[in-house]
């Protein structure tokens, strides 16, 4: 049996994709077993070679007593024997489901493939993907049959960037199989790493559907309170005062707006409505959530630009400084950033925009957005300051340093996260 043999060290797992999924499972597996971890990109692969996560997310330490090899080359992969596919699955400029990355590994472990392997799958897709997708992939560049000479399985990630309490290990794992045999051998390996054991599902669409669904429910829910934001705005209340008085009922869901991007939860819901549309069914609330979601950075712009007209300034001269451009707070990841939302909105009134941000790499969000971003900005040249991100550095601001940057004292403070909330007293203050 193949866990057996991993565990004996006669046999290698191989991760294909060592982002800030892939590595983090790639380090905890090379503890107990032989682990060969593949990346497509060699700059990433000589920095993992050196001790240091490209994503920023691990210490130098999590790379101390690791039985690993970090690779670009296929012929390594030749050695493996268990494939656990965690590469992005993105969407295109149309909100479609972009599945080029994971067919792409499909088409590099197909390469390798040998009778007796194992492919599970993390990455988060459509419920049928795997088995209508991939599967068909591994078969016919392989010349292997499916079932006869290789297993599948999936099991999705729940890794959370810059979350250090909710890890691999400490989130329970969802595994499924094409098979018992399958289910069982895949259940044991991820048991090695995941101390808070691991879940059976009864399905490789089973564990498709529960991956989609955990962050296309988290985007419903906020996509509720972002509307409502915008109403309590009208009336005159600030949501988050609202959100505190809610709270107090023992069943009232604590969800917060904000600008919703990233690789997940502004990506995920997407998956899931592209496979109802194939299925015949428009999903009329998700596709809902969704356009309000999408719609926050430009709301987040106009609010920013109605205040400063408000001051009697003339837009057309205003200069705004936006801090924060991460898809979320304290990570570097820059994809699917909403802030930039905000930024193209205020651009479209020809407000000067200048950007900073203490963790996102200047030279990568250049080469994503085309636009730069600074570590720290000039004093006393702004007519506004948006805190996009609360990163930590901005959480500990106070009123005295944030005016620091503006150029006069009607100075406008739009505070997306709501971090100064009764802590604002000369500024010209708005929050969701």
């Amino acid at each position: 049996m193949i866990y057996d043999k991993l565990l004996q060290k006669e046999a290698k797992l191989a991760v294909i994709g060592l982002g800030y999924v892939g590595l983090p499972i790639a380090l905890e597996f090379s503890r107990k077993i032989k682990v060969i971890g593949f990346d497509i990109n060699r700059e990433r692969v000589e920095m993992m070679k050196n001790k240091i996560d490209p994503s920023e997310e691990l210490e130098s330490s999590a790379f101390d007593g690791c039985d690993i090899e970090f690779t670009a080359d296929l012929d390594d992969l030749r050695e493996a024997n268990f494939f656990v596919v965690a590469v992005p699955t993105p969407i295109n400029s149309s909100n479609q489901p972009d599945l080029g990355p994971v067919l792409s590994a499909s088409r590099t472990v197909a390469q390798v493939l040998k009778k007796g392997d194992y492919v599970v799958y993390e990455s988060t897709v459509y419920p049928g993907c795997t088995e209508d997708d991939c599967i068909p992939v591994l078969e016919e560049l392989s010349g292997l049959k499916f079932r006869q000479d290789f297993m599948v399985g999936y099991s999705p990630e729940r890794i959370n960037p810059g979350d250090k309490k909710h890890t691999i290990r400490t989130i329970t794992k969802v595994v499924s199989g094409c098979c018992d045999t399958s289910l069982d051998q895949i259940a044991k390996v991820y048991e090695l790493v995941v101390d808070a054991g691991v879940h059976r599902a009864t399905s490789i669409k089973v564990a498709e559907a529960a991956k989609v669904i955990e962050n296309t429910q988290r985007d419903v829910n906020i996509a509720l309170i972002n509307e409502l934001s915008i109403i309590l705005n009208r009336i005159g209340v600030n949501t988050f005062d609202v959100l505190e008085a809610a709270r107090t009922k023992w069943n009232f869901l604590p969800f917060y707006p904000g600008l919703v991007g990233g690789h997940c939860i502004g990506v995920d819901p997407y998956y899931l409505t592209y496979k109802a549309k194939n299925m015949g069914y428009h999903a009329k609330v998700i596709n809902s959530g969704r356009y309000v979601n999408d719609s926050m950075g430009f709301y987040v712009g106009k609010q920013c630009v109605k205040r400063i007209l408000e001051q009697g300034k003339n837009v057309l001269d205003a200069r705004v400084l936006v801090m924060g451009v991460t898809f979320k707070e304290d990570v570097s990841d820059i994809r699917n950033s909403k802030v930039i939302d905000v930024i193209r909105e205020l651009e479209s009134f020809s407000v000067h925009v200048d950007l900073i941000d203490p963790h996102a790499s200047p030279k990568e969000f250049k080469h994503e957005y085309d636009l730069d971003v600074a570590r720290e900005a000039e004093k006393g040249k702004y007519d506004a300051v948006i805190v996009a991100v609360p990163h930590k550095e901005y959480v500990a601001l106070n009123e005295a340093q944030i005016t620091e940057y503006m150029n006069d004292e009607k100075g406008v403070l739009i505070d997306v996260k709501g971090l100064y909330r009764n802590n604002i007293k000369n500024l010209v203050y708005w929050s969701l």
